[in-house]
């Protein structure tokens, strides 16, 4: 069984990650090392290194693994960096963030989810992460400023991109997605000064939104 994990997260890296542009070594290491048979439910073991976005919980998914395979690529994690991630899920994208040097702090607003991810990270001894749980859009999120923020779930609109953009330390960098279902866009922005911050489109996807995100006002005559 073992073996064959670790065959199928060979294939990942090689048949999913490297042909979507994710060529940074340090995150296919470190996605290459992580299992991450060990963070998807039991029901779906089998496809944790699939090409899916693997359902975790009521509107909730692990985001597919070349998704990930970006966002580390974007977020260009430092040893000593302080990252912030905003939908920890099962956990893995906070694993991967840490192995790459960051000292991350998670917000999951889901208490059973934000638990079972400290009992997960806890049982595989994974060090320099804390889990809160808490609603990221409800304010600033204590210890900040941050020099990498990722936010795992969708935002309609910028609307809540100040609250997010006002947490980096200068230099920082923000991953978050932005639209509505069927197209989204993955923006990578930095903050290049106090008030100069430096938006790049990334690609198009699509992936749950965020709990309690402002929905758009919706059309009118």
């Amino acid at each position: 069984m073992e073996s064959s994990m670790q065959q199928a997260r060979f294939n990942m890296i090689q048949q999913q990650i490297r042909p979507w542009g994710v060529l940074d070594d340090r995150v296919l290491e470190v996605m290459d090392t992580i299992a991450r048979e060990s963070f998807v439910p039991d029901a779906y073991r089998a496809l944790a290194y699939s090409d899916i976005d693997i359902p975790i919980g009521e509107n909730t998914s692990m985001l597919a693994p070349k998704l990930v395979g970006h966002l580390l690529q974007a977020l260009a994690v430092r040893a000593g960096d302080k990252a912030l991630e905003v939908g920890t899920g099962t956990g893995y994208v906070s694993v991967c963030l840490s192995k790459l040097g960051a000292r991350v702090t998670s917000l999951e607003i889901d208490p059973v989810q934000a638990a079972a991810a400290r009992d997960r990270l806890a049982a595989l001894g994974v060090e320099h992460v804390e889990i809160r749980t808490g609603d990221g859009l409800a304010a600033a999120v204590p210890g900040g400023p941050y020099d990498a923020i990722a936010v795992t779930g969708s935002m309609p609109t910028d609307g809540e991109l100040p609250l997010f953009q006002g947490q980096l330390a200068i230099g920082g960098r923000l991953f978050c997605i932005l639209g509505e279902a069927p197209v989204m866009e993955c923006l990578l922005i930095t903050r290049a000064s106090k008030n100069d911050f430096h938006r790049d489109s990334l690609f198009e996807t699509c992936v749950a939104p965020l709990r309690n995100v402002t929905e758009p006002a919706g059309f009118q005559f």
